[in-house]
């Protein structure tokens, strides 16, 4: 066997301990606390002088453990630690890293803004934002040590703007900051941040890593000299992942790559067939040629993604119809997940920003974005256009008009059995 194994076979097998019952995998250790042979076994682990078991919130548990060699194998690296949820995994990595300054490249997770917005600022932490391409403010930042820690995800959250992680990691450590990527978008199947250069890779483990909406977790990975110092963070403020929890992510991590490469061809096929509908406006997804990141993206990612962002025509409450009136997509917010779930990101992930910012960031009141699951592409595709054609006034359909057109009812009966289903 090759020295280092492909990911699917680190996905399957990598941090799984022999179990002395038979199992092939690491078995759900439900246990507070383990106990020792002799004082002097307790204080080798207490002490650091040897890896072992010793109490689960903080970590020492077989399970837990497991799961985390697991997550540094497949994102490629020497250490991860396993946390509650995202945000948990989110607010150690800026409470050790991120003391002396945080800025924000791009678009964020709603509930990654309001935490380095309000909340990190009260504990004197600073926190600045900027655009993908404001470099030139982020290099003056760099320069001045407003910040030490640069964050960003890519493809961003909900326009899937994509960020070059080598030009803003060659950039941060030419001024001694470190760089944090949120790859919860692109999943370790698609895109490998430290390999690229980033120093720090967070998940938000519920949505590609956990896979069947059913678990609630985060990761954190990198060198074990920056995933050492978050351990403390993470035992006494009570972030650790449970062992049942723990558990159930490394049985989906076992599936990873044939759920994400799936997910991947099915966005795609579903992002070319609305690109093609005439009463869409526009579609995000990396993986098309006029995609504004489609190159960049090439170079950086190995797939493109399971999320595909809608722009219809029409208005607000066009879009709300269309959403509702979707049967196989289920309005949620969440992604990852094996079912694909539909969301709006004003009424949803960007619903507590201002018009205006979220104006700033691109995100319209007509913005639908879309977690494609693992069901067959032509009834995702069906769907869309069923819920397309019944939600969006005909008058729409070439953004010509702005209000609809009054016509008696037979006309418009008329009309609607002459429309192309498309």
């Amino acid at each position: 066997m090759n020295d280092k194994p492909g990911l699917s076979t680190r996905s399957v097998h990598s941090g799984e301990i022999h179990d002395p019952q038979g199992s092939p995998h690491t078995p759900l250790y439900n246990t507070t606390t383990f106990a020792f042979g002799s004082t002097a076994e307790l204080l080798d682990v207490v002490e650091g002088r040897r890896s072992g078991n010793l109490y689960t919130r903080y970590g020492l548990n077989p399970t837990i453990r497991s799961l985390e060699e697991k997550l540094a194998s497949i994102e490629d690296t020497q250490a991860a630690l396993a946390f509650s949820s995202g945000m948990a995994a989110e607010a150690a990595l800026f409470l050790t890293h991120g003391r002396e300054g945080v800025a924000c490249i791009g678009d964020a997770y709603g509930g990654t803004l309001e935490l380095l917005e309000s909340q990190l600022p009260l504990l004197g932490i600073p926190t600045h934002f900027v655009l993908g391409n404001e470099w030139d403010r982020l290099e003056s930042m760099l320069v001045n040590r407003q910040a030490r820690l640069v964050f960003f995800e890519t493809p961003t959250n909900p326009v899937l703007e994509v960020i070059d992680i080598e030009r803003v990691a060659a950039l941060a450590h030419a001024h001694g900051a470190r760089v944090a990527v949120d790859n919860t978008f692109a999943s370790p199947v698609n895109q490998q941040p430290l390999t690229l250069g980033a120093d720090l890779v967070v998940h938000s483990a519920t949505k590609y890593l956990g896979g069947h909406s059913d678990v609630t977790a985060g990761a954190l990975m990198g060198s074990k000299e920056l995933i050492d110092p978050v351990f403390a963070w993470r035992k006494n403020l009570g972030q650790t992942i449970a062992a049942e929890t723990a558990f159930l992510l490394a049985r989906s991590l076992r599936t990873l790559v044939v759920r994400v490469e799936r997910q991947n061809a099915t966005a795609m096929a579903v992002a070319e067939a609305m690109q093609r509908h005439p009463r869409v406006a526009r579609v995000l997804y990396p993986g098309l040629p006029g995609f504004p990141g489609h190159a960049l993206a090439g170079r950086q990612m190995r797939g493109f993604g399971g999320i595909v962002t809608l722009d219809l025509k029409g208005a607000g409450a066009d879009a709300t119809r269309f959403v509702d009136r979707l049967r196989l997509f289920k309005i949620a917010p969440s992604l990852g997940g094996v079912e694909s779930l539909v969301t709006q990101p004003v009424t949803t992930t960007h619903h507590g920003l201002t018009a205006a910012e979220r104006a700033r960031r691109g995100i319209t009141n007509t913005m639908i974005r879309l977690s494609i699951g693992l069901e067959d592409v032509q009834d995702l595709i069906t769907d869309l256009r069923e819920a397309l054609a019944s939600a969006i006034q005909p008058a729409y359909r070439d953004g010509s008009a702005t209000t609809p057109i009054n016509l008696p009812v037979a006309a418009l009966v008329r009309l609607r059995l002459l429309m192309p289903r498309a």
